[in-house]
């Protein structure tokens, strides 16, 4: 006797999940997890302030960008959701009508939580070589290590590792560098410490 197909997850069964959990349908089964923790949502944060003046608004860099956080996009029947994702504005110069996108992104960046690294290593970053995505990268705020990828014949090239200490001159952002542990304000040493109780 032939086994059923496994049955792709739709659209509604995402619609269903709870609004706490972050929902996606990733090669045709519904992956949830946790909203992220503070150090990852920091992080995304930080990210994002950095790179909208310079490559958003055009102030002390290029401009020519739009970055949204966190946006549902649909990549033929795949829906993931990015921590942070940009698109070249001549790509996307108006704001969809819909909750949603079927532009794929420039660049993407997916922040890794224990809760996430397995999608973000591996199916999501496979889809969104398919998709043509330009650039990846992967920030790992536990570790303090930001990887940067460039999409070259359909696959991803690592064009570098940035760690603790050094300074961000990644693709397509590399006009304008920053330093990586301004993404990682808990950590900051220059910050007073917590005042006694």
């Amino acid at each position: 006797m032939a086994e059923a197909a496994p049955r792709w997850a739709t659209y509604a069964d995402l619609e269903a999940v709870p609004d706490h959990l972050v929902a996606e349908i990733v090669d045709g089964v519904l992956e949830t997890h946790p909203r992220p923790r503070m150090r990852h949502g920091t992080a995304a944060g930080e990210l994002y302030a950095e790179l909208t003046l310079p490559f958003r608004r055009g102030r002390g860099g290029p401009g020519g960008w739009i970055f949204v956080i966190e946006p549902e996009v649909h990549l033929g029947r795949h829906v993931v959701v990015p921590d942070i994702a940009g698109w070249r504005r001549e790509r996307l110069p108006a704001e969809p009508e819909t909750a949603y996108t079927d532009i794929p992104p420039d660049w993407v960046c997916e922040i890794l939580s224990p809760s996430t690294a397995r999608l973000d290593r591996g199916p999501k970053r496979r889809i969104y070589a398919e998709a043509g995505v330009g650039h990846l990268w992967l920030l790992d705020p536990t570790d303090g290590v930001l990887e940067g990828f460039a999409l070259t014949g359909g696959h991803w090239l690592l064009l570098g590792t940035v760690a603790r200490g050094e300074t961000v001159t990644l693709p397509p952002f590399d006009a304008v560098s920053f330093p990586l542990d301004d993404l990682f304000p808990f950590d900051d040493p220059a910050a007073p410490p917590p005042a006694e109780t």
